[in-house]
């Protein structure tokens, strides 16, 4: 066993400490970014509606609660949960409860729902001039009732490919780090001016923000990063598949070398029969061994099945 005394990890930083935030949002972008504020240090209640009467006991109001119990759980730990329906008296009487006691809210309501809640932004600055408000909407401005989700706003943004669905929610997951960092910029600006603000997170805007480098046509067929670069690719190799990122001009001298090719600068590495000569030398090699010269050799590379 090594004796090397390992560094003491950093301690977090939790610059929302002592911040209350009330969130009235479902499923996945909301509660991911409740998530994040937890781990930064906001103080996180959530007010979810009430389950459905054949609901078993114990059973979320959030239907990520039924999609998949385990990510709510890990989304949601540390926080208090109550229900309220906030179409009754009684869930109105609730909501405004924890709304004298909230500095930031956060909802993911489509515009027609909030006003039909009594939750426009106008109304409750009128009512808690000190309240934040961060509103997730699936598209911005007039587009905020148009109804999507994660995989329709993807798909405008040119990132679904073929029948296959996307590996992960890309949309979604970005929406809950933009509205996580709409929630810090809510609590500046609350302590500049002294009042409240209102910050509107849409998800098909996060999509298009993941969507810049296509954009751009940085992933474009043929371009640096979208497999014109020999070294920035994905190769088959004699047990599976190698992600090669040597793009740096040292890397791709150093993959170069290995090979046994002569000239690693820019224009070479976009050659064909740089290609060639690459492919080749990694169809020949196992896992084992390239991840082998990944730490002989200091370059980037994940093997995979």
């Amino acid at each position: 066993m090594s004796t090397k005394t390992l560094a003491p990890a950093a301690k977090p930083l939790r610059p929302l400490k002592g911040v209350r935030i009330l969130s009235l949002a479902l499923n996945l972008p909301g509660p991911a970014a409740l998530m994040r504020c937890r781990d930064m240090g906001a103080s996180c209640t959530k007010l979810e509606p009430p389950p459905h009467p054949s609901a078993p006991q114990g059973t979320s109001g959030d239907p990520m609660g039924l999609y998949n119990r385990a990510a709510y759980d890990v989304m949601h730990a540390g926080m208090k949960i109550s229900s309220a329906d906030l179409k009754t008296e009684a869930g109105q009487k609730a909501l405004h409860k924890a709304l004298a006691k909230t500095d930031i809210l956060l909802t993911s309501f489509r515009p027609s729902a909030l006003k039909k809640l009594g939750l426009e932004w106008k109304a409750l600055h009128t009512q808690y001039p000190q309240l934040s408000v961060v509103a997730i909407v699936g598209a911005p401005g007039a587009r905020a009732e148009e109804p999507g989700h994660d995989l329709t706003y993807l798909a405008e943004n040119a990132l679904v490919s073929g029948l296959d669905l996307p590996p992960t929610l890309y949309a979604d997951m970005g929406g809950s780090l933009m509205a996580s960092e709409a929630v810090l910029q809510a609590r500046l600006l609350q302590l500049q001016k002294g009042k409240g603000v209102y910050q509107e997170v849409a998800l098909s805007v996060a999509a298009g923000y993941l969507a810049l480098p296509r954009t751009w046509g940085l992933t474009a067929p043929g371009a640096a990063v979208g497999g014109g670069h020999a070294g920035y690719r994905v190769y088959p190799c004699k047990d599976g598949r190698v992600a090669m990122a040597a793009l740096e001009p040292h890397f791709a001298a150093t993959l170069a070398a290995e090979v046994g090719l002569r000239q690693s600068h820019i224009l070479a590495m976009f050659a064909p029969e740089t290609h060639t000569a690459i492919a080749a030398y990694l169809a020949g090699k196992t896992r084992q061994q390239l991840d082998a010269l990944a730490a002989a050799k200091d370059i980037p590379l994940y093997t995979m099945n």
